[in-house]
């Protein structure tokens, strides 16, 4: 590319940048918007680096490079960023309860318009996974290869109604303390694990667990997490207690799930995974003045915006995006990083070269089925730019503009 032309796309770049800047509300937190985006980017690198299909003859099976290299452990910790997602989803939610009510909207009408921005965008997974899957098995694909990947293009459906529960009983978490949602999950794993208690019983953690990072949000919309030392006491007591069960409680280093483990600590989630997500959200919290800062960046913000406008196609699709690549594969042979068994550091650095390819996968797959995001909310103004936005004529106009 010539120096004109690299010249060209830097002025595109940062005039639409500065356009997205324009058109955003002066009062908006922007803060807000990077920790969603970095939530769901989590979720999509994690599940890139850690799923792999590998091709077992004339079947594909799942397994994961946690098992036979743990020392990739912390990556875990780095991209399991549910709690976040949650701290984040609680914190809009309950702002924007409060702001429907103060404007007489009543609260059926809010939760519809929630929940239709959450689901419809499902509709088109669930209905191109059915008719993958049937005619995958009509063709004569292996049962189990089939029901390995429908499974992992679905398996992003649990939190979405974990969320979409949660929604539904904001107005009864708006005020709850934290501290009781924790309390159950640890008292559920006490019986299920002290007391050798059904193993069923675990699944009470879908709901309590993340309820926690949930009504820290709502306690952020309140006020209560304003000063730095709440982000400090989090990251600290969530970071030690974590330490403590993995030490000596016998809970697992990994924060995902390994296949062939005997214990998970997200299906269901354990006391473990909710004192790590005190710690992350913690965190969060922590960095917010410096994310408000760099997201002052145009370039940093559209980047922000662009992933916050696509999060739920983002999110639904990235698995998608990985098998797809994975089947497309196969018709060269057994491609290292991407069929083989993840063993070794070899692995790892290949796999991580397949990303672009991933990311390509997943451009196309948002190109097909981003309408239907935007169909979530018609007649409406972009999410990245309405949500938790100071009240005007002047700014509804601005933010109209995206």
């Amino acid at each position: 590319m010539t120096d004109v032309g690299v010249g060209r796309l830097r002025h595109l770049v940062l005039h639409g940048a500065d356009r997205v800047g324009r058109a955003t509300p002066a009062g908006r937190d922007r803060a807000v918007d990077a920790l969603r985006a970095a939530a769901v980017l989590g979720v999509v690198l994690g599940h890139w680096l850690v799923t792999a299909l590998v091709s077992d003859g004339s079947a594909l099976r799942t397994a994961s490079p946690l098992r036979d290299m743990p020392w990739l452990t912390p990556v875990s910790w780095l991209f399991q960023t549910l709690a976040v997602f949650f701290l984040v989803g609680g914190h809009v939610a309950t702002r924007g309860y409060a702001a429907a009510r103060a404007r007489g909207v009543p609260y059926h009408r809010w939760l519809t318009g929630r929940l239709t921005r959450l689901f419809k965008p499902v509709a088109a997974v669930l209905g191109l996974w059915t008719v993958a899957g049937c005619a995958l098995l009509l063709s004569g694909a292996e049962f189990g290869t089939v029901r390995t990947l429908v499974k992992l293009a679905l398996s992003p459906l649990w939190f979405l109604v974990v969320f979409a529960v949660l929604t539904a009983a904001t107005p009864l978490l708006t005020r709850l303390n934290p501290l009781w949602p924790l309390a159950v999950v640890l008292h559920v794993d006490l019986v299920r694990f002290g007391l050798g208690g059904p193993a069923w019983l675990g699944w009470v953690n879908v709901v309590a667990g993340w309820t926690v990072p949930y009504t820290l949000g709502a306690a952020w919309t309140r006020g209560e997490l304003e000063g730095r030392r709440a982000g400090w006491v989090l990251l600290g007591c969530g970071a030690a207690a974590t330490a403590v069960l993995v030490v000596f409680a016998g809970y697992p280093a990994s924060m995902v799930g390994v296949p062939g483990e005997g214990m998970s600590n997200l299906d269901p989630p354990s006391l473990a995974v909710v004192t790590f997500g005190l710690a992350q959200c913690g965190l969060a919290l922590l960095l917010r003045e410096r994310l408000r800062r760099a997201m002052r960046r145009p370039v940093a913000w559209a980047a922000v915006a662009l992933v916050n406008l696509s999060a739920m196609t983002l999110f639904l699709w990235h698995q998608t995006a990985l098998m797809a690549t994975t089947a497309t594969g196969l018709l060269a042979g057994r491609l290292p990083g991407l069929h083989t068994r993840p063993d070794g550091l070899d692995w790892v650095g290949v796999r991580l070269l397949w990303f672009p390819v991933f990311a390509l996968a997943l451009a196309v797959c948002c190109a097909a089925f981003r309408s239907f995001e935007r169909a979530g909310d018609p007649g409406r103004p972009s999410r990245v730019v309405r949500a938790h936005r100071p009240s005007g004529r002047g700014t509804a106009a601005k933010a109209r503009h995206v």
